[in-house]
């Protein structure tokens, strides 16, 4: 059995939102949420079950999934493996444009009820904060029991999660064992097989459970995310260079550079050697242009495609 990744955020939709996936969500809920009791989720509608996203381009594709308990409260779930400029504002913008939209015009504000925004991160976000589950809610300064429980955000950092198999005590600790490591394995091991949840997330996760439609998708937004790393890695290392001229404008022109070397080495890795006309072209352009040409790599047939978007 070949296991795909579900820490790519297109296979993790297909695990997490599918339309077999509830009994998933349900436990996987429950357990990053600690819920019990009558707050228990007991059932879910997956509220988009399709896996249909925005693949071309890949700019403001969000592979999220968003379902509705039995109580009505609402859910977000997203894994996300690219920590980009004012991600964790798209989260809270996302949240709270999922609860605003609950209400029809005309219609009373009692019938808001609870979103919570999950988000797993193959990154970390708060290293300040020791454990691998951070919720953020509206709290009271001056009383912080006095909670607002209608907009929450859950964020789960995987880097955090070190147990081993054999330390592994909770469905949380199953739960993020398998998101963190599915991808490296061959079979269902053990420890993961007395949850039943998980054991159909494993299901989902093989690969011979995709189209090859879906295969190629899944390969497309790989290689994207694999770029976006290496642009994301180079634009810091240029920031972090003008930063150390202690210069607004060294810190602009050293993020713009950074991209700029970036695009230059992928567009050689798909294309081969540029010619020098190129070459220049891409040193002199505009940072609006090499976003533009950056968005546009992955569905560009030739050089010329590429650039003559913009022309």
């Amino acid at each position: 059995m070949r296991l795909l990744n579900p820490k790519t955020d297109y296979a993790f939709r297909k695990i997490f939102g599918s339309e077999s996936s509830r009994d998933i969500l349900v436990s996987f809920l429950n357990a990053i949420l600690a819920l019990s009791g009558e707050d228990t989720i007991v059932d879910v509608v997956i509220l988009d079950p399709r896996l249909a996203p925005k693949i071309d381009g890949m700019k403001d594709t969000y592979l999220d999934v968003r379902v509705q308990d039995q109580r009505g409260r609402s859910y977000i779930v997203e894994m996300q493996v690219l920590n980009v400029e004012g991600f964790e504002k798209r989260v809270l913008y996302n949240a709270c444009k999922a609860y605003v939209n609950q209400l029809p015009k005309g219609t009373p504000y009692h019938i808001l009820s609870e979103v919570v925004a999950v988000t797993v991160t193959d990154f970390l976000m708060f290293p300040d904060l020791a454990g691998v589950v951070g919720r953020f809610r509206l709290r009271a300064d001056e009383n912080p029991l006095i909670v607002h429980r209608d907009l929450e955000l859950v964020f789960a950092e995987l880097p955090k999660f070190t147990k081993t198999a054999a330390e592994l005590a909770t469905t949380l600790d199953r739960w993020l064992y398998f998101l963190k490591t599915a991808g490296d394995l061959a079979a269902v091991p053990q420890v993961l097989a007395m949850e039943t949840a998980i054991v159909h997330a494993f299901d989902l996760a093989n690969e011979g459970a995709w189209t090859r439609e879906e295969l190629d998708e899944l390969e497309k937004r790989e290689m994207w995310i694999g770029e976006q790393r290496h642009i994301l890695e180079l634009a810091r290392t240029a920031e972090q260079r003008g930063e150390a001229k202690g210069e607004v404008k060294g810190r602009a022109e050293g993020l713009a550079k950074g991209k700029a070397e970036a695009l230059t080495r992928l567009l050689e890795k798909r294309f081969g050697p540029l010619s020098e006309q190129h070459c220049r072209r891409i040193r002199s352009a505009d940072a609006a242009s090499i976003e533009a040409w950056l968005d546009r790599l992955m569905e560009a047939s030739s050089l010329d495609d590429l650039f003559s978007a913009t022309n």
